[in-house]
């Protein structure tokens, strides 16, 4: 059972939740980390399949629409977390993505796209 790893979008990379999450052990990359700002959602998409990490993101239209897509074309990704509402705050939304990652293994969100 390997430990799901994070990507964080450009849009979801808030610095206190990334210290946040690792401070519980969770692996995180961020798309500054990553020299990645500016690419597109199907670039940052792509680049967290080739790195094997579930993408963490607030960009709820255009993830489920790739997700769809990949499912479509038969292609894999390694999971697609989305928080609709970017109102939660800085804590809340490290008690959901940490409550949720907890007891879970990288094999369980493959292919998935999961809300929270």
């Amino acid at each position: 059972m390997n430990q799901v790893r994070l990507y964080f979008d450009e849009d979801a990379g808030e610095h206190a939740v990334i210290q946040g999450l690792r401070t519980r052990g969770i692996n995180v990359l961020s798309t500054g980390e990553a020299t990645r700002l500016g690419a597109s959602d199907e670039e940052q998409l792509e680049f967290a399949v080739l790195q094997g990490r579930a993408i963490y993101t607030f960009n709820v239209g255009d993830f489920a629409r790739l997700h769809k897509e990949y499912m479509e074309q038969g292609k894999d990704h390694a999971g697609i977390i989305a928080i609709p509402d970017q109102r939660y705050s800085i804590g809340a939304k490290i008690r959901l993505l940490a409550g949720f990652l907890h007891g879970r293994s990288a094999e369980e969100l493959i292919n998935r796209m999961e809300y929270l």
